[in-house]
């Protein structure tokens, strides 16, 4: 083979991976078609996988879920590794928190043999939830509850992730050792009455790692939810970026940017 015909190969291989490149980076980003209907599926595969996680954390180890968890594996691995192929600046990709969580899930889902101790990073997978810039906003041009809502909707998202994340590990780190907690009830029951404050007493997490663990849930859980209860509360607002000042978040019927005084033209219902 000569050189010649060394280059007219590498030169070709190097284009055809361009193409895919393009092709992928299409898919993820732009507002074509094809690019929606590609991250709603994308969309409804995470919202699979929690589904499936929840489901199986009722039920006892067997082949079956090993066989399932190997699966969601491989198509979160295989995700993954086409979101990173194509994105521009994989570095500043890879640096991303979602990453790490969609990592972890991975490992977790594709580590059977590390058993149940890495169980809990499953849960990660949820931090994928509209996290992505491009999946909220084609959410507030197609989805008008959405747009109405964002902000309850999301502050929603963060609290049940906290709350999901921290379920598990409580119950990963205490199942073993703890005979009050013996299932994901348990942890969950424990969860949410450390997080409302309640403390009903009957079930507590033993050792000082317990101990930190239920100060973590008080503290930032509390945190998450006087947030969501303050944006349910807090008038509605709408989301219009000002052309002169640039601030964000109007009412609904306001004429005038209140930072600035410019003219809005804020779109009714009727015109998105």
């Amino acid at each position: 083979m000569t050189s010649q015909q060394t280059s007219h190969e590498a030169a070709h291989d190097t284009e055809r991976h361009a193409t895919v490149r393009r092709r992928l980076r299409h898919y993820y980003t732009s507002y074509t078609p094809e690019g929606r209907r590609f991250r709603y599926v994308l969309l409804a595969f995470d919202l699979v996988t929690v589904v499936f996680i929840i489901a199986t954390s009722f039920l006892p180890r067997n082949n079956v879920i090993e066989w399932l968890d190997a699966v969601f594996g491989i198509a979160i691995l295989a995700e993954f590794s086409a979101r990173m192929y194509s994105a521009r600046t994989p570095l500043r990709e890879f640096l991303h928190p979602a990453t790490w969580a969609d990592m972890a899930a991975i490992a977790s889902f594709l580590a059977p043999i590390l058993g149940e101790g890495l169980g809990f990073l499953r849960v990660l997978r949820t931090v994928r939830l509209l996290r992505t810039y491009h999946l909220l906003h084609q959410l507030r041009r197609d989805v008008p509850y959405f747009r109405r809502n964002e902000e309850i909707i999301l502050a929603s998202v963060n609290l049940c992730v906290f709350l999901f994340i921290m379920t598990g590990l409580v119950y990963e780190t205490q199942h073993l050792t703890n005979p009050q907690i013996q299932n994901y009830v348990d942890a969950l029951y424990f969860t949410i009455t450390a997080l409302t404050t309640t403390g009903f007493g009957d079930v507590t997490l033993q050792g000082t790692s317990g101990r930190l663990i239920s100060v973590v849930i008080m503290i930032l859980g509390v945190t998450l939810f006087l947030n969501l209860l303050r944006t349910i509360l807090q008038p509605s607002k709408v989301r219009h970026r000002c052309p002169t000042c640039g601030l964000m978040r109007h009412d609904h019927d306001a004429v005038h940017c209140k930072a600035c005084g410019t003219i809005l033209n804020i779109a009714d219902e009727g015109k998105l």
